[in-house]
């Protein structure tokens, strides 16, 4: 089977809604749990800084949106689930990508052009307030997914442009230097609803007119018994077309749940007992969650070291990568100018570079790769059997370097990736 890996990020800049679930999180963590899905899910907190300056509120947004992933059912085992700025790699990455863009490229993405277009409308100059922050916004959301080479990036039409920017930024740094970086693909679900809110627009926090996710019972009754209706009285027909209460009911409801509050709706229904059985039908689905999320919302050293655990996953896959691509634009060690003398040469020809394999005292068998002068160029992890250290060794000896990212779990680069490489070529020759 061919796995699929697909990266999704959230933004934490406030405390998620109902809209936050239906929209992003509920479909998220169900993808995650299809075979042949490799998930890569993250809180893109360097971006949360573009328009959030409150300290206090990144932080505690940061635990709510980790808390509220995994209490909505996500495996942190399964999945890799991380914290953005506890990946390097990331900022590193997009300086990479800065240096190959264009200027012009930016100057089309949609948030930028509608700040510059706002501030002439206003009177104000074009580039008032704009920071680079936005400005290179697009840079970093390409960083995110191309470090982990995704291959589907599900996003909203709204962010379709930047999934194009990423494949543009992709194929300009690959023309330049090589192919490392795989062409990201934009996923619209359109089964996705907009919920609407408590005024029926858009639930959003810019319109202040959003439901808590994890309200506590009585205050999500409260919030629901509040969404704006129309004047219709019981007995009266109610159409189900624009009605907030019959769209929220719907994202949560099955089509058979549905078809009967359609018939409701015709026969009548009475806006107060309609906005009880959404808040019911809302209430069952969340209550077991809501359990959860207050249990890690009271322990957050326990989200913290799953963040913890998730960015060492997501590290020692971005590391030897980032290391590939130092050396890919010429951000290498100097030693590999250096001529021999000819001694040195001689020493090389009669101390080839070396595999070495051996056995702890844990039990488990390691190897390392060492050149001429016996320098570690590599060395594993453990291997439950000899075997198993054999296949990983016969990998690099028979596929080079390109062998380190798919094992990039087993094996740890002490090197300049071209150090190593030049040392498998010369062991391929022997």
């Amino acid at each position: 089977m061919t796995t699929v890996r697909v990266l999704t990020g959230i933004k934490p800049s406030g405390t998620p809604h109902l809209g936050n679930y239906v929209g992003a999180i509920r479909p998220t963590v169900r993808a995650s749990r299809e075979p042949g899905i490799d998930s890569y899910l993250f809180l893109a907190d360097y971006h949360a800084l573009i328009s959030t300056h409150d300290p206090a509120r990144v932080q505690r947004s940061t635990l709510e949106i980790a808390a509220t992933w995994i209490a909505c059912g996500l495996d942190p085992e399964r999945v890799t689930f991380y914290r953005q700025s506890d990946i390097p790699e990331i900022p590193e990455l997009t300086w990479l990508l800065a240096c190959v863009c264009g200027k012009g490229l930016l100057n089309r993405a949609h948030a930028y052009k509608a700040a510059v277009d706002k501030n002439l409308a206003d009177g104000r100059d074009a580039d008032d307030g704009v920071t680079m922050g936005l400005f290179m916004y697009p840079v970093l959301m390409a960083a995110d997914i191309l470090m982990f080479n995704a291959h589907r990036v599900p996003v909203g039409r709204d962010q379709i442009q930047h999934i194009e920017m990423a494949r543009d930024l992709a194929s300009s740094f690959n023309h330049l230097y090589g192919e490392h970086f795989t062409l990201p693909e934009a996923v619209i679900d359109e089964q996705v609803a907009t919920l609407p809110g408590l005024d029926g627009r858009k639930m959003s926090k810019s319109y202040d007119n959003v439901i808590p996710l994890f309200a506590p019972r009585e205050q999500l009754r409260r919030l629901i018994m509040g969404i704006v209706t129309d004047s219709r009285v019981p007995g009266e027909p109610k159409d189900t077309e624009g009605s907030a209460v019959f769209q929220l009911f719907q994202a949560f409801a099955t089509p058979e749940e549905t078809a009967v509050f359609a018939r409701e709706f015709a026969a009548g229904i009475a806006w107060s007992q309609a906005k009880e059985r959404l808040f019911e039908r809302i209430d069952r689905e969340i209550a077991p969650m809501r359990a959860t999320y207050d249990a890690l919302m009271a322990d957050p050293q326990r989200v913290e070291a799953i963040l913890r655990a998730g960015a060492a996953k997501a590290r020692a896959q971005a590391t030897p990568f980032a290391a590939r691509l130092r050396a890919a634009v010429g951000l290498r060690s100097l030693d590999a100018l250096a001529q021999p003398p000819a001694d040195t040469v001689r020493t090389s020809k009669s101390a080839p570079p070396i595999f070495k394999q051996y056995r702890e005292a844990d039990g488990r068998f390691y190897f390392k790769l060492t050149d001429a002068k016996g320098h570690v160029l590599l060395h594993s992890a453990g291997f439950d059997s000899p075997k198993t250290a054999g296949q990983a060794v016969a990998r690099l000896k028979t596929e080079g370097w390109a062998a380190c990212a798919d094992l990039h779990t087993q094996v740890h680069v002490l090197a300049d990736p071209q150090r190593i490489e030049a040392a498998l070529a010369a062991l391929r020759e022997t």
